[in-house]
This record gives structure tokens, sequence and C-alpha cells, in this order.
């Protein structure tokens, strides 16, 4: 299961990056940022199995952190392309995506299920 959910992430990120590139309110912009919440499914579904499994052992509070700041990047990430979407200011939901971002992936690498460890 964890490889599904390091699959979806990349993805998800890819596919953020690319609607946020698009012309706002195009065709394209739309289905890729529809694509891009069924993956949002599909990381929250993996990465609940991946906690639930991690639960057992003694890193169990690690593992809620991340888990938060996974919840904490999509979040970000939804409200970066509904902002754009409105011409709303996009600066702090930005610099706060990153920030989420690279905690979520730190602590994701490190952890005993993490990309380090395998």
């Amino acid at each position: 299961m964890i490889h599904l959910h390091f699959t979806s992430v990349i993805i998800a990120v890819i596919l953020f990056f690319v609607a946020v590139m698009m012309q706002n309110g195009s065709k394209g912009q739309k289905i890729t940022h529809m694509i891009l919440r069924v993956f949002y499914i599909l990381i929250i579904i993996s990465g609940g199995v991946v906690f639930s499994s991690a639960m057992a052992g003694s890193m169990a509070m690690e593992y809620g952190l991340k888990l938060l700041g996974g919840l904490l990047v999509i979040g970000m990430m939804e409200m970066v392309l509904v902002r754009k979407q409105k011409s709303k200011s996009t600066g702090v939901l930005w610099a706060l995506f990153i920030i989420f971002l690279v905690f979520t992936v730190y602590m994701g690498a490190h952890l005993p299920l993490g990309f380090l460890h395998i």
C-alpha cells in the first residue's frame, strides 16, 4: 500500500503544478483539477491504510503528525487552485503549501515506512 500512496502523491503534485500553470477557466484546467481531486481521495485512503498499519508501532505520534501534514498539504493545494481561479492572491497559501510539503516529505522519508528505510 505504501507504493500506491507514494505514487499517488507524486502524480498529484505533478498534476497540481500542471493545473496551476494552465489558463484560468480553461476546460483543460477544470479537467486536470477534477483528476487531481480523484488523486486526493487515493492519497487519503492509502494514507489512512498506511497510518492504521503503523499504529501498532511505537511511533504513533510521528505518523499522526505526518497524517496532519498530508491533510494540510492537500488543503493548501486545493485552496491555491480555487483562489487562483477566482483571481485572488495566493502568496500566503503558496508559502504554507511549501512549508507543509517539506515537513510532510521529511517526515515520510524518515519514518520506518518511508522511502529512506525501504
